[in-house]
């Protein structure tokens, strides 16, 4: 199943999970029991939280409003990434950026899959946690983000949370999702060659100009581009695009034909099929969403 065959999903099944949440008004009804720690918001954080997954768990956003950490402590489940389900396994995280359809689910006859969440809020507008440098997948020490976590809920329950203890745990929290978003020891190479790429999206790149800008062979950027980011060049290309299109769709009137050129893309026919791919919508329906 790709994501052109998504439908808006939410189902727990029997799963069980602790989550903390930034407000009580704004959350959904899966969270009506978890207790509210305002200091959230100031990280621009919505809703965290550790998931005991069993099937037939699955939950799909077609347009997620945004960026979501995932961090596996045990068992597998799996996640659309660009597309396609893929595993994601204990000792692996996957951040998934906004506006693209997001979706994970528990494998039939697996043992449980057992997780911790971080989930933003984003607008277009605005500069997401997930940069173009930053990994779909990769190795991660999950268990100082879960007990980051836990630690944030266990406070959040007490009857008077200490403001300072919350602080601290929120810290630990945003500091580990920065560490795997933004790794410490990034490829220079890369942030060079996608900032190029950023500022000139209408240009029709090829994997040799690229390579060229980040000196280096065609199938050494292919490799750092897959260790870094867990994903092609072509891919990023395609993500930076979306994002791009993505932004220029809710912050101005041009027409679809006319952000399609300007991302990259000839033909708006073509435009419009990968960005139903990327986000589960069309662009007219993603505009009017």
């Amino acid at each position: 199943m790709d994501s052109n065959q998504l439908t808006e999903t939410h189902n727990l099944g029997g799963s069980s999970f602790l989550a903390v949440k930034a407000s009580e008004t704004d959350s959904p009804d899966w969270l009506a029991e978890a207790p509210v720690c305002g200091q959230l918001k100031q990280k621009n954080i919505t809703h965290v939280g550790v998931m005991n997954a069993v099937h037939p768990f699955r939950v799909v956003r077609l347009r997620q409003s945004g960026t979501f950490m995932f961090a596996c402590l045990s068992g597998q489940g799996q996640v659309m990434v660009d597309g396609r389900w893929v595993s994601v396994s204990a000792g692996e995280a996957c951040l998934l950026p906004p506006f693209v359809a997001n979706a994970i689910q528990a494998i039939e006859g697996a043992p449980d899959w057992k997780f911790c969440w971080v989930r933003y809020l984003d607008s277009p507008d605005r500069l997401p946690v997930v940069f173009s440098k930053s990994p779909v997948k990769g190795e991660f020490d999950t268990g100082p983000l879960a007990h980051a976590v836990e630690g944030l809920h266990a406070e959040s329950l007490r009857a008077a949370p200490a403001p300072a203890s919350c602080h601290l745990w929120i810290e630990l929290i945003q500091g580990y999702v920065t560490e795997f978003s933004e790794p410490a020891h990034g490829d220079p190479r890369l942030w060079r060659l996608w900032q190029a790429v950023g500022s000139d999206l209408a240009r029709p790149w090829a994997i040799r100009e690229m390579a060229a800008i980040a000196a280096v062979s065609n199938e050494h950027l292919r490799r750092l581009c897959l260790h870094e980011m867990g994903r092609s060049p072509g891919k990023q290309v395609i993500f930076l695009r979306i994002q791009q299109a993505c932004h220029l769709l809710a912050t101005t009137d041009d027409k679809i034909e006319t952000i399609a050129h300007a991302v990259g893309y000839e033909s708006a026919f073509t435009f419009s099929t990968t960005f139903k791919k990327w986000t589960g919508l069309r662009p007219s329906e993603f505009r009017n969403s």
